[in-house]
């Protein structure tokens, strides 16, 4: 009895022992004959319906056999849902993510109904402070200075997402193939991210993509007769950031690789990473490489790295700052602007921080989520702050939340980022996943800075990577004493 109670419900008769059973093969026969009959009368369109609720169930039991599939879901959704709104309008692409994250977590507890779920793994200092960061998003719904629950729920995703994703990381991520499997599902989708960018920039844009720059982006996506490529993503900027961020990060992480098929997939991610970064004319990009591998070099403990990486950086500054060369290419030139401090679009955004400075010393909760920058003229047309770019994404948090609510999110990134870095410096034994968790660090600073210029931190992919990657770097430990342990067993 104690052996039967402990087998999961799913995976009690499954394959062909299935059709063994009477009921079962008249079923499949009654439906299948049923499903002959509808797309006789109806066409494909009913095929097609059949078939997509087909994939749904097939989906579903393995969900729920495997919820640590929701999360790669979730992973893989990041990248292609902000895209997807382009050929379909009405789609409501935040709720679509919103919904894999909670049936992820309603498959985890159907697993582990009998025995129940433990938590231990997930209950480390990052659970906590997203946690934290998720009250303080909740206390912005009762903000006198909001007026908008519809802007608040839009903007949700601010704290919402970490709050879901960082205890799932730390479940399912907890052994150095479970991250080899999670960089792989990243490095997939940053490649194929890329060649949609290609495709836009050689062959052209289809007419959804078109279309959306015909609604008022063109002003920003096409400079100077150059297109800015965008992707799938929701802009060239969150497309030239994360590309430059995945590239960091797959270069980094290539280097803990012995297998050969290892090191080529995640030097062509690289590779391709630094090409989209560059194709998208997106300056502050520049930024995530540049603080990434200062950050690596760093986290080496080694002057002579150190001194070699400070001297190449050194390099592509002046390369870029002091001289011409490449000028004639568009991508190069529209880069080497990121250097000027007289730019014209860098004064405009100084401008407008003046401005909002000026509104928000009476306001230290912010405005109220999802009421800062023109985004919030769909909620707030007339609002003075929906008049007024916030660009930055530090700046957006200041904004919606107040200096209060800026300070606690600066102080949660830079406790991550010092923790991580401790742990790899002085704790982490293995040298293979001292390499691993110093790329997630390094991408993640990279990203940091690179937010001062672009709202890109809380944009999805970005964000859902950085999410994960939290928790996975905080999670150090874990994976070090898995490795350790299975070197043991392996000795035994």
């Amino acid at each position: 009895m104690n052996k039967v109670s402990n087998i999961h419900p799913f995976d009690t008769r499954t394959g062909s022992l299935r059709l063994s059973n009477p009921v079962v093969a008249g079923a499949l026969l009654l439906v299948l004959s049923a499903v002959a009959l509808l797309a006789a009368n109806s066409g494909m369109i009913v095929i097609a319906a059949c078939l997509a609720l087909v994939i749904a169930g097939a989906y579903l039991y393995c969900l729920f056999t495997y919820p640590e599939l929701g999360l790669y879901t979730a992973v893989a959704l990041s990248f292609v849902l902000i895209g997807l709104g382009r050929y379909a309008k009405d789609l409501q692409v935040g709720l679509g993510l919103d919904g894999i994250l909670i049936l992820t977590y309603l498959a985890l507890f159907m697993k582990k109904f009998r025995e129940g779920i433990d938590w231990t793994p997930a209950k480390k200092d990052v659970t906590l402070l997203a946690l934290i960061w998720f009250a303080y998003a909740l206390f912005q719904i009762v903000n006198p200075e909001a007026q908008s629950f519809a802007a608040w729920f839009s903007g949700r995703g601010v704290s919402f997402y970490m709050l879901m994703v960082v205890p799932l990381a730390l479940l399912f991520i907890n052994t150095t193939r479970k991250l080899d499997l999670f960089m792989y599902a990243w490095g997939i989708f940053s490649i194929l991210a890329t060649l949609k960018g290609i495709m836009q920039l050689k062959i052209g844009l289809d007419g959804a993509e078109q279309a959306w720059l015909d609604d008022g982006n063109f002003k920003t996506h096409v400079l100077f007769g150059k297109l800015r490529v965008f992707s799938f993503m929701s802009d060239a900027g969150q497309f030239g950031a994360n590309q430059a961020y995945s590239a960091v990060v797959a270069f980094i992480y290539a280097m803990a690789q012995t297998s050969w098929k290892k090191k080529l997939f995640f030097r062509t991610v690289a590779l391709l990473g630094f090409y989209g970064m560059i194709i998208s004319g997106t300056r502050g990009a520049m930024s995530v490489p540049m603080a990434a591998f200062m950050t690596f070099f760093i986290l080496r403990k080694n002057i002579r790295v150190l001194s070699i990486g400070v001297t190449l950086l050194a390099m592509v500054f002046v390369f870029f700052k002091y001289t011409t060369i490449g000028q004639g290419n568009s991508q190069i030139r529209r880069m080497r602007t990121a250097f000027d401090p007289n730019d014209a679009s860098l004064q405009v955004r100084l401008d407008n921080q003046k401005l909002l400075k000026r509104y928000m010393k009476s306001r230290p909760f912010g405005a109220g989520i999802g009421h800062g920058g023109v985004k919030a003229q769909r909620y707030l047309p007339n609002a003075y702050l929906s008049q007024i770019a916030t660009d930055s994404w530090y700046v957006l948090i200041w904004v919606e939340e107040g200096i209060i609510g800026l300070l606690l999110h600066l102080f949660i990134l830079f406790y991550i980022v010092i923790k991580a870095s401790r742990m790899v410096m002085f704790q982490v034994k293995d040298p293979k996943l001292k390499l691993m968790i110093s790329a997630l660090i390094s991408g993640m600073v990279g990203i940091m800075l690179a937010s001062y210029g672009n709202a890109i931190l809380g944009t999805m992919p970005t964000g859902m990577l950085i999410y994960v990657s939290m928790a996975i770097m905080m999670n150090a430990k874990t994976l070090d004493e898995s490795i350790s342990n299975n070197k043991e067993n392996t000795v035994k």
